[in-house]
């Protein structure tokens, strides 16, 4: 079974590195968010060595055409701690979080190991965790490489998730102390099944808690619902929406122009939604981050976290008839909004 796994394998590749040479347009078309093709890749990526590989190609593709990083980071300081994003592939963040008073840190989503190692040589840090979000080999491929390089590192996240190289199993609202950081995990399903977000403490709360959401929270969209229904991603987004407005948001992507396109296409007289969409143009000009924002800014113009708008569910409704948001349930009038958003916006950019 095994063999036949292998061989039927090196087929479909094989014929997807073809079809990928001379008819680009026709592989994008095949895979599109929803198609069968795209259900099946997603299981390669996700549960076989194949994906990892993958990653190692696309790794070594990003670094050759971004040798400095895809953006021009910012270091944020406050209150003795120290948060370097960094940048990694075309739109990945890792965040190499230290507290200054020990000189201890700890590093949330090392997808590369080479240029994560490089900022904590550069830091001069004492690296003792990873934090992981989620299994995604973007978002988890340099777990094992650093663990061999740094003996003693541990490695948290769920193991519902099979995170490579895990070694600390945490549950929701468990406590995690490194020096004099602390976070509490937060289990947020949805996107994977065991996909976590981390809430940083802020030393005597004289400065905003941060937390950073990994594939579930961007600046101004979420990640694709591939391992749970739209209900259950729902409940991961208002436990976010439910933290201290004030909260600093750290997504683990640079997708903050596309997201607030499809906004901005959605509802085009949100003037919020205008108003950060023409900084977040401005900032792509020079390749500047965008991240990060805050809870109370993603619940003014991010779509995903107004599925209770009336105004969003007014635009809903007059854009091809949609019935969405006249049920009795409330709770799935949200969930069906949310998932009609989500399809929404993989179809608006994968049009042809």
């Amino acid at each position: 079974m095994l063999v036949q796994l292998v061989v039927f394998s090196s087929v479909v590749l094989g014929l997807c590195w073809f079809i990928a040479r001379r008819k680009p347009k026709l592989l994008r078309r095949m895979f599109k968010p929803g198609s069968p093709l795209f259900a099946l890749g997603y299981q390669f990526y996700s549960k076989t060595r194949l994906g990892h590989y993958y990653h190692a190609k696309n790794l070594k593709k990003a670094r050759e055409q971004f040798p400095d990083g895809h953006s021009v980071v910012e270091v944020t300081e406050m209150n003795g701690i120290k948060i370097r994003p960094i940048p990694y592939l075309e739109d990945n963040y890792a965040y190499l979080v230290i507290d200054k008073a020990t000189n201890m840190a700890v590093v949330i989503d090392p997808g590369d190991p080479e240029v994560v190692q490089y900022w904590i040589e550069q830091e001069g840090v004492s690296i003792t965790a990873i934090l992981t979000t989620h299994k995604h080999w973007d978002h988890s491929g340099g777990n094992t490489s650093l663990r061999k390089v740094y003996k003693k590192l541990a490695v948290y996240g769920s193991s519902t998730d099979s995170v490579p190289g895990l070694t600390h199993h945490v549950v929701d609202q468990e406590s995690i102390q490194v020096g004099g950081l602390r976070f509490t995990a937060l289990v947020t399903p949805g996107h994977t099944v065991g996909h976590m977000a981390y809430l940083l403490h802020s030393p005597g709360g004289d400065s905003p808690d941060c937390v950073f959401t990994g594939d579930l929270l961007f600046l101004g969209g979420c990640g694709r619902m591939f391992e749970g229904p739209s209900s259950l991603m729902l409940q991961s987004l208002d436990k976010i929406c439910e933290l201290s407005q004030d909260t600093i948001v750290w997504p683990g992507h640079e997708y903050a122009l596309d997201n607030l396109d499809f906004a901005q296409n959605l509802e085009p007289g949100n003037q919020e939604v205008m108003a950060k969409f023409s900084w977040v143009k401005e900032r792509r000009k020079e390749r500047l981050i965008t991240a990060p924002s805050s809870v109370s800014e993603e619940r003014s113009y991010n779509p995903f976290l107004r599925t209770s708008s009336s105004s969003l569910i007014q635009a809903l409704r007059e854009d091809e008839g949609s019935d969405h948001g006249l049920g009795a349930d409330k709770e799935e009038n949200r969930a069906s909004i949310l998932k009609e958003l989500r399809n929404r916006k993989d179809k608006y950019f994968y049009k042809l």
